[in-house]
């Protein structure tokens, strides 16, 4: 999807910088934990790259956190090892419902939402990171402005559902574009090429949940 929800407005550039560096933990802590598995399970970074389709430079440069990956290569990874996606984003393991309060949206993970130049493009605050066993991944999640950048769909198994708290959005799907305002909703095939971004080159906040067969 490349979306993963938002609401963060920078009002200088000091801003954004500081708040991008004290999000760079939770990237970290995904990047580890998907090396630590690989390795556990042994599983080569050639296993993984074959078996993926990604290439060995983009898991590495993943597992150790150089650059902003999307979900889709995420997905992907989680089934060659043969976790959960929400194996990566864990916190706990809760077997009780799990609640999510406003205000409690710490710790977001920075996607780049597969933009060309792999410029972090979207924050993913999930909702059920202490859930465990979850199915669902549901995502609050804050795009960032698209300034024209040129994007690469994604596929992957699955289905991903959205919904539009502000802003406008667009979304690429196979040879279609849909855009939708907020209190719209669209939901998906994930094996259908797909792409989410800001329109007219605006911030937008969405409800997003990814459903990942295991």
């Amino acid at each position: 999807m490349y979306f993963c929800a938002y609401k963060f407005h920078f009002d200088s550039k000091t801003d954004f910088n500081n708040y991008n560096n004290n999000d760079m933990g939770s990237n970290t802590v995904i990047g580890a934990k998907i090396r630590n598995i690989r390795i556990t399970k042994n599983i080569s970074l050639e296993e993984v790259a074959e078996r993926s389709g990604l290439s060995i430079d983009q898991i590495t440069r993943i597992e150790e956190d150089v650059e902003f990956p999307s979900l889709s290569p995420l997905i992907k990874i989680a089934r060659v090892l043969g976790v959960r996606l929400g194996t990566f984003l864990d916190d706990q393991s809760e077997l009780g419902p799990v609640i999510s309060r406003k205000g409690d949206h710490e710790g977001s993970i920075s996607f780049s939402n597969n933009a060309a130049k792999a410029r972090k493009h979207m924050e993913y605050n999930s909702l059920s990171k202490e859930k465990s066993g979850r199915h669902m991944e549901p995502f609050l999640i804050n795009i960032e402005r698209s300034e024209n950048e040129v994007f690469a769909s994604s596929t992957h198994e699955g289905e991903e559902f959205i919904y539009v708290l502000q802003g406008l959005v667009e979304i690429n799907y196979g040879k279609d574009t849909f855009i939708l305002e907020a209190g719209d909703s669209i939901y998906y095939d994930s094996i259908v090429t797909h792409h989410v971004h800001a329109a007219a080159n605006e911030t937008a906040q969405i409800l997003g949940v990814v459903y990942t067969p295991y």
